[in-house]
């Protein structure tokens, strides 16, 4: 079993006419249906026993988007820690993705299934500060900086 407050994740970054542009995503279930601004995130999920953070981060990736990571390099971003006090190690990489086309692992509640991602969308870095959760926009700094 993993530990309750770590979590591992992938931030996918990509350029576009010249503009650094992010790609988050959207939590599925009731609570999230209608928040937007400070509600997306990065991919992530919490890292098994045993299991290293790249690869719970890869592992989380793939079953939240339905796509492989397959990058040769990940930057790694450290650590941030969020209000409820859960640790996320994160790293990013550059990609592409077609957002139309994720596909999510899903969770039961309420006796009703949800996804776990309901969509993912490319934002630049700007806009993404006001849709990321607040713990995470240090995480979108870092990532410019590494860029430099």
């Amino acid at each position: 079993m993993g530990k309750k407050n770590l979590s591992a994740g992938l931030l996918m970054y990509r350029r576009r006419e010249g503009h650094l542009e992010v790609l988050l995503a959207h939590p599925g279930g009731p609570f999230w249906a209608n928040k937007d601004e400070g509600a997306w995130t990065i991919p992530k999920g919490l890292v098994d026993e045993g299991e290293g953070h790249l690869a719970t981060a890869k592992r989380e990736f793939q079953e939240e988007l339905g796509a492989p990571p397959n990058a040769a390099e990940y930057l790694e971003l450290g650590e941030i820690r969020q209000k409820g006090g859960k640790t996320v190690v994160a790293f990013a990489f550059e990609g592409d993705l077609d957002t139309s086309a994720i596909t999510s692992n899903t969770f039961k509640a309420n006796g009703r299934t949800y996804p776990e991602v309901d969509r993912a969308q490319w934002f630049s870095i700007d806009v993404a500060r006001t849709k990321i959760n607040q713990a995470q926009a240090e995480l979108l700094q870092r990532l410019e900086t590494l860029l430099r």
